[in-house]
């Protein structure tokens, strides 16, 4: 395979990793928001909660109480659903976790190949040069000798 080609397909899994890095970063976003978004509702049950307490010692009708207690259990199973929500975003965030660094192990691999060509087209011009020193060397040796014969 050229080198130009891996350095096309190189810059392709650098966008990949890219992208998959954005992913992540979005996921974690998302997870970090239904947090604050779970926590903002735990806390809007405590303080129902604490009202309704407060309520309570007051004095409340039946139907009041019934009322607010409907709603509490709305509460509750809202809490229920959001917190069935936050397994799909740690999921979401597991998942592109893997894929970045699937994209990466990816990136690394063709640059390392990279590097592996780069390294055995350097030992090749290497041992041209040292073939054509040689060669150059003998030459040389062979004009001296005739030299030496020529003027004997």
């Amino acid at each position: 395979m050229s080198d130009r080609s891996l350095q096309l397909i190189l810059e392709r899994a650098q966008e990949d990793e890219h992208q998959a890095s954005l992913a992540l970063n979005q996921a974690r976003i998302d997870l970090d928001s239904y947090r604050e978004q779970l926590a903002q509702i735990e806390q809007y049950r405590f303080d129902y909660c604490r009202q309704l307490s407060e309520r309570g010692m007051e004095g409340l009708s039946a139907s009041a109480y019934n009322h607010l207690q409907k709603f509490l259990n709305q509460l509750d199973e809202t809490l229920l659903r959001q917190r069935e929500a936050g397994r799909h975003f740690e999921q979401q965030v597991e998942i592109c976790s893997g894929q970045w660094q699937d994209a990466r192990k990816q990136r690394r691999s063709i640059e390392w190949l990279l590097e592996k060509k780069q390294h055995e087209r350097q030992l090749r011009l290497e041992k041209q040069e040292q073939k054509l020193m040689d060669e150059f060397s003998t030459l040389q040796f062979a004009r001296l000798m005739a030299n030496r014969r020529s003027e004997q």
